[in-house]
């Protein structure tokens, strides 16, 4: 058969997907796309900036036991997850997943609330990353700089970058990834050799000491930190044999993750001891993992942290930019958006369109922020990454949740399709519950305004349910492409 026809075969009727629609096939590797998922997580930021909240306000040396919930919740839904990827076929993830199981008069105001979610996250690390870039020329040049300056040059830097290759956009993340997962590992290394391992405390792991006090609250912060796993799917329609790939990607990213922030908190932990490490950590902690570096790798390390924690918000930023273009661009390409916002890159086949637009919000609000005059870490920060985690949270379990639904649907029960998926999805909406429910604690401020944002989320998913109401009786070819499959398998 012809790549033509096979591609009008898997086309739902009055679907077209040109050349120019098209993303670059075939590309990412398993390494590339867990690089990429990994940078959109942050670990150095994880590390010193919610790490020391959740051992101060949650259940103390219990907390990596949290995190080891967190990674076993999320490897249950991955189990799932991956097993639907062969009849999920689209670059959209969350919209594509949840169309799939439950409908489309679900999925699409799923797609909208994701786009929001990820835009949300960009704009908050922006926001500290041009706080960061600011004090650390400060520190280097001794020259105060304006927030807005930094805000600007990084979007302009990853505006380029993801306007290019996805390949240039995986090498960039990659160093950056390798080398704060190193400074991590680096410090972990320090503490087990210069503490011994007799000072670490198996007892930081029974139930006892996991499920205590402020437990709800460290898990917050451990399932704030893996937010993004499910990102992996983004890039199927990029990857070197998709089924292969992304599943693979998937585990191993989970695994990679929820290992590296157990351990980093077991030794923060173990470097202060069991029953002072809540105490210590609540009493500084914008300032508790530095000072841990600074006490067992020396001076130069607490530089070197603050360089690294540059490079790790700006890979954040890179990578969460990329998820947000790539849902743009599905919704557009499926009719629901603009159709140029689906337009891809003659040479690079990227959807340089969308990432266009998105600069264009991303600097329309750093410009209305610089006016407000609203701090970049008071401010700024505290009100998008509250609103952003809530929103992934939530389509985190809802997908999960649709998993056993869309096997149910048909006829396939087993451990891997129905009940490790359910497990999960139980687990990350409970979790999501106490997020909701403790929100000052995920944001770190205590505002009205700010507490009420996530009703913004409410209203998007409305609106999405409103628009698809209106396809569905009006343009019914429209309404039916709303997570369609969009990759060709020559071997199907």
């Amino acid at each position: 058969m012809s790549s033509t026809s096979s591609s009008m075969a898997i086309q739902p009727p009055g679907v077209t997907d040109a050349a120019d629609e098209q993303l670059e096939r075939g590309v990412l590797g398993t390494s590339a796309i867990v690089f990429m998922v990994l940078a959109v997580a942050a670990p150095l930021a994880v590390v010193v900036a919610l790490m020391p909240i959740a051992l101060a306000f949650g259940n103390g040396a219990g907390v990596p036991g949290a995190w080891i919930l967190g990674g076993i919740a999320m490897l249950l839904f991955a189990v799932g997850y991956v097993r639907q990827i062969p009849f999920v076929k689209n670059a959209g993830a969350f919209y594509a997943y949840i169309s799939a199981s439950f409908s489309r008069l679900i999925g699409l105001p799923a797609a909208y609330v994701a786009a929001v979610s990820y835009l949300a996250l960009c704009l908050s690390t922006l926001a500290a990353l041009a706080f960061f870039c600011g004090d650390l020329f400060a520190l280097v040049s001794g020259v105060a700089t304006p927030w807005q300056l930094w805000a600007a040059i990084s979007i302009v830097i990853v505006s380029i970058l993801a306007y290019h290759r996805i390949t240039l956009v995986a090498t960039v993340l990659s160093v950056a990834l390798v080398a704060e997962i190193a400074m991590i590992m680096l410090l972990n290394v320090a503490i087990i050799v210069q503490k011994g391992l007799p000072a670490f405390d198996l007892h930081d792991f029974a139930p006892s000491s996991v499920f205590g006090p402020g437990l709800g609250i460290a898990l917050i912060y451990a399932f704030n930190s893996m937010i993004g796993f499910e990102s992996t799917a983004i890039y199927q329609e990029e990857a070197k044999n998709r089924k292969v790939t992304i599943p693979r990607a998937t585990y191993i990213a989970v695994l990679i993750a929820g290992s590296l922030y157990a351990l980093t908190a077991w030794c923060l932990s173990t470097a202060i001891g069991s029953l002072e490490v809540a105490k210590v950590a609540g009493a500084d902690p914008g300032h508790f993992v530095t000072a841990r570096a600074n006490d067992f790798l020396g001076t130069w390390s607490a530089h070197l942290f603050s360089v690294l924690v540059v490079t790790s918000s700006f890979a954040a930023v890179l990578g969460l930019f990329n998820n947000s273009a790539r849902y743009v661009y599905a919704l557009a390409r499926d009719g629901v958006l603009p159709q140029r916002l689906a337009k891809t890159h003659p040479v690079y086949k990227s959807p340089h369109v969308a990432a266009v637009f998105l600069a264009v919000v991303l600097s329309i609000v750093t410009a209305v922020s610089a006016i407000a005059g609203l701090d970049p870490l008071l401010n700024i920060a505290p009100m998008f990454v509250g609103l952003g985690s809530v929103g992934l949270m939530t389509l985190l379990a809802l997908t999960a949740l649709g998993v056993p639904v869309f096997f149910a649907r048909r006829g396939t029960y087993g451990l891997a399709t129905t009940v490790a998926p359910a497990l999960g999805g139980i687990a990350i909406a409970v979790a999501t519950w106490l997020a909701v429910t403790n929100y000052s604690a995920l944001t770190g401020v205590d505002s009205p305004l700010v507490s009420s944002l996530p009703w913004v989320l409410v209203a998007v998913a409305l609106a999405g349910v409103a628009q698809a109401l209106w396809l569905r009786s009006s343009r019914p070819q429209a309404y039916a492409r709303i997570g369609a499959s969009r990759i060709e398998d020559p071997l199907e």
